[in-house]
């Protein structure tokens, strides 16, 4: 890969080089102060400055349609504002990161960088137009999400959580690489215009390219926790210190989402001879809403309840990605798809924002039965869950009604009417567990000592971070078509 740098691509890049160079103040002046912390609060201020700065930069390029460092990055419309998400989030995490019971004070600025260079390599995703440069951002991404895991206080699962990640995720990124290898055998090149002036004809008359292909797909479906890549999930999740569960709940699941799109965006599912493909990716969706929903149902562990609710979104995600995927006119498809991810980051985002405040010790195991008696002790926070959980069920007005409705819609247009009717069974089988919640914060009888005893003082920020983001899911379920046709405008230059 011949790649010439200009000054137009450091100027593009601008955001993942101020993410960078706001991650080093903390960790330096730590390593020249003989290894002690700075002011945390300090430390948060770099990390938010940095994201901030960078926030600024990505949506000056809000209209940009430019491919940087020889056509390696693509800057367009729809990956900057899936960036401004992936930037949120990573800000909130912040925020959490500064106010968990899990956070090791002795390794803060260690933490605060692995952050913002996941972030980094999360934008690097989002920007790729080359299967290699994909990779590579993955890699960056997730590397250091695997050493964030272990920056706690907790010292058994969340090891055993880092393990199991890395080598799962090691697992599929080696499944990724060598699907890349298929690829660049077949095409002879990895860029994703050039995959997709040849991959409808290949589909069906290369075997090799057929391999790859699927081998890619399967890859990413590992990252976002798609049946059966996700058996990671629950465990690494509830192992994690809280932020960066919701961190991966968040961003990673955003930008795999996001890189699937430009994989599919090459159109190799078009082919009448992907028919076979296509019915496989069905299936895999269903069984990915079906478990997702009937495994959290028997949850009692708030942590682990809220990743089987993850891993049952995936599957309503996917009915946009499917939609997308299938046809050269799939502008709904892709904005149904980035819209309901957009959605599931603010209830994510509050919803173990949520978790993180009601951690009182890196040791606390949060159950359903916790939350007794949290609607008459702390209104505003069950009435900030209530919301969520509501959205996350798809109730109207909210977001997350909205979100659904548009991604089943996308999928009844490209004639998935099976797969658009088990989504609505599945949203119904949903109601069940994220209404038990509710119930324990109004209706139970004796609220459990954990409600009595918060302290809002020491997680002001995040108490604040998480009414934000239920305000937000009742703001756009109110304007929701207002924040569609903004997304449909974004997306248009995707396909």
């Amino acid at each position: 890969m011949n790649i010439n740098i200009g000054i137009q691509d450091l100027v593009l890049i601008l955001p993942l080089i101020t993410l960078f160079i706001f991650s080093l103040p903390p960790l330096l002046t730590k390593v020249f102060s003989n290894n002690r912390e700075i002011n945390h609060a300090g430390s948060v201020l770099y990390a938010l400055t940095g994201i901030l700065i960078s926030f600024g930069l990505v949506l000056l390029m809000e209209k940009t349609n430019s491919y940087v460092f020889s056509n390696a990055l693509k800057v367009d419309s729809s990956a900057t504002f899936a960036s401004l998400v992936v930037l949120i989030t990573a800000a909130f995490s912040v925020i959490y990161a500064k106010e968990s019971s899990f956070t090791d004070r002795n390794l803060f600025s260690e933490l605060l960088f692995l952050i913002m260079n996941s972030t980094l390599g999360m934008l690097v995703v989002l920007w790729a137009n080359d299967l290699i440069v994909l990779f590579i951002g993955i890699e960056v991404m997730s590397l250091c999400i695997y050493m964030a895991i272990t920056l706690t206080y907790e010292e058994r699962l969340s090891k055993e959580s880092a393990l199991k990640y890395f080598v799962l995720g090691s697992l599929a990124s080696a499944i990724f690489l060598y699907g890349i290898s298929f690829i660049y055998g077949s095409v002879g090149s990895t860029y994703l215009q050039e995959i997709a002036g040849v991959a409808p004809e290949l589909i069906s008359t290369s075997r090799i390219f057929l391999i790859g292909s699927l081998m890619v797909t399967l890859g990413l479906f590992f990252k976002v926790a798609a049946f059966p890549f996700f058996s990671w999930t629950p465990d690494v999740y509830q192992g994690s210190p809280t932020a960066i569960t919701n961190f991966m709940a968040t961003g990673v699941k955003i930008v795999s989402f996001y890189a699937l799109l430009r994989w599919f965006g090459t159109q190799f599912l078009i082919n009448e001879d992907s028919i076979v493909i296509l019915n496989s990716l069905e299936w895999l969706a269903a069984l990915t809403i079906l478990v997702g929903n009937f495994a959290a149902i028997i949850q009692s562990n708030l942590k682990r309840l809220l990743a089987y609710s993850g891993v049952a979104h995936t599957g309503y995600a996917l009915l946009g990605l499917l939609a997308a995927g299938v046809s050269t006119d799939s502008a709904a498809g892709v904005t149904a798809m980035l819209f309901y991810l957009t959605a599931y980051a603010f209830m994510t985002l509050a919803s173990f924002g949520i978790v993180n405040i009601l951690e009182k010790r890196h040791n606390t195991i949060l159950s359903v039965d916790d939350l007794k008696g949290m609607g008459y002790n702390h209104p505003w926070l069950a009435a900030a869950l209530t919301i969520t959980l509501l959205s996350l069920a798809g109730i109207p007005p909210l977001m997350g009604f909205f979100s659904k409705f548009f991604v089943i819609s996308a999928s009844l247009q490209q004639g998935f009417i099976w797969l658009s009717i088990w989504a609505v069974v599945g949203s119904v089988i949903s109601v069940y567990y994220y209404l038990r919640p509710i119930v324990n914060m109004y209706f139970a009888d004796m609220p459990s000592k954990l409600t009595e005893t918060i302290n809002f003082r020491e997680k002001r920020f995040s108490m604040m971070a998480v009414i934000s983001c239920a305000s937000l899911l009742v703001i756009f379920g109110i304007f929701a078509n207002k924040l569609y046709l903004y997304v449909l405008k974004s997306t248009m230059v995707l396909f």
